[in-house]
């Protein structure tokens, strides 16, 4: 009786345990996604910074500097260029009287779609916020810029902790499998980097290429709606077709003819994407089907919320991969990963 008492104390504080600890886990879980989000963005660096210190022999410290300089110069670049456009588009949106004169004078369909838009255009911010920002940061601004900020440090650190991350989790399992382990975790690391470098080129592509096709038909608020295209970009499933239902509703708020024009330039720039871009960018770099990114999307938006959707694929790719190597008995040091501007090394 004593025995069995014993286990059952066990069994209790052990099962009690793991109940705190993933209640613990959730409530936490925004900081554990901005930690992830971080290994993210080390991992798309990485391979830039070793082929610095390879090829330039540039140390890793100021490989990192300059990775972040080129990033805060590039968003400089594009807000340089496109804000003052940007603004001028805003404002258009946010007068709303020519939108809102339309919508007087339709009917049916049309009418409903011009007092949609006109509602949501007018929730956005007017010119004069946008060029005079002396306003009080709010407290949302202010947990966003400190969510970033986190991310990047967080970023800049595992360039340099990782290894011995994986040093110490090989030192926890028996000998025969730190090989393996050394191998899946740096096939993981390749295939998170080559991903996401592969996503931010198919943003500025989408972007570039459906702004320009927008502004050849005269749609009304054609770089709005093309930088719009190229962000959501970075939402799996969902992004292309919330971008193609915008533009194909603001061309209809001028004319059938513009919304079918509207509708074929995001045809035609999403099958250059699916047949061409993404073959040679990104080729398989995730390994995950069609469905399993349905499903992963739509279970986690389901289960965690919308801002966890842009983790979604990223998630899935690491389980993937787990589940290949320790159930498929997979060898991880066979696998190929799509080089995208820069190919990793397992030999690190």
């Amino acid at each position: 009786m004593g025995t069995t008492a014993r286990r059952a104390a066990v069994a209790t504080l052990v099962a009690l345990g793991v109940v705190v600890a993933a209640l613990a886990l959730w409530k936490i879980k925004v900081v554990i996604a901005l930690l992830f989000s971080g290994f993210i963005v080390a991992a798309a660096m990485r391979p830039g910074i070793d082929w610095l210190e390879r090829r330039a022999h540039i140390p890793r410290a100021i490989g990192l500097l300059i990775h972040y300089l080129v990033l805060v110069g590039l968003i400089a670049l594009a807000l340089w260029l496109l804000v003052p456009r940007a603004i001028d588009q805003v404002q258009q949106a946010t007068s709303g009287n020519a939108l809102h004169q339309q919508a007087v004078h339709s009917s049916g369909i049309k009418h409903q779609i011009l007092t949609g838009v006109e509602k949501r255009l007018k929730r956005l911010p007017s010119g004069s916020n946008l060029i005079h920002p002396a306003v009080e940061i709010t407290k949302t601004a202010f947990e966003v810029l400190i969510g970033i900020f986190f991310v990047f440090a967080v970023g800049a650190y595992w360039i340099f902790e990782r290894d011995g991350a994986i040093a110490l989790v090989q030192s926890l399992v028996p000998r025969r499998h730190r090989r393996v382990t050394r191998d899946t975790w740096i096939l993981i690391d390749q295939k998170l980097g080559s991903f996401v470098r592969g996503e931010l080129i198919l943003v500025v592509f989408v972007a570039v290429l459906l702004s320009t096709g927008f502004f050849l038909i005269s749609l009304p608020y054609w770089l709005l709606i093309g930088v719009f295209a190229g962000l959501v970009e970075l939402v799996p499933v969902i992004g292309p077709i919330a971008a193609g239902a915008l533009a194909i509703g603001v061309g209809l708020t001028q004319s059938w003819h513009m919304a079918l024009f509207a509708g074929l330039i995001v045809l035609a720039v999403r099958q250059l994407e699916d047949y061409v871009v993404i073959p040679k960018v990104l080729g398989h770099a995730t390994g995950l089907s069609p469905l399993v990114v349905l499903f992963s999307v739509t279970g986690i938006g389901i289960l965690l919320g919308g801002f966890y959707v842009l983790l979604a694929i990223p998630i899935a790719a690491v389980l993937a991969t787990l589940v290949d190597v320790v159930v498929r008995d997979v060898d991880p040091a066979e696998q190929e990963v799509p080089a995208v501007l820069f190919a990793g090394s397992k030999e690190e």
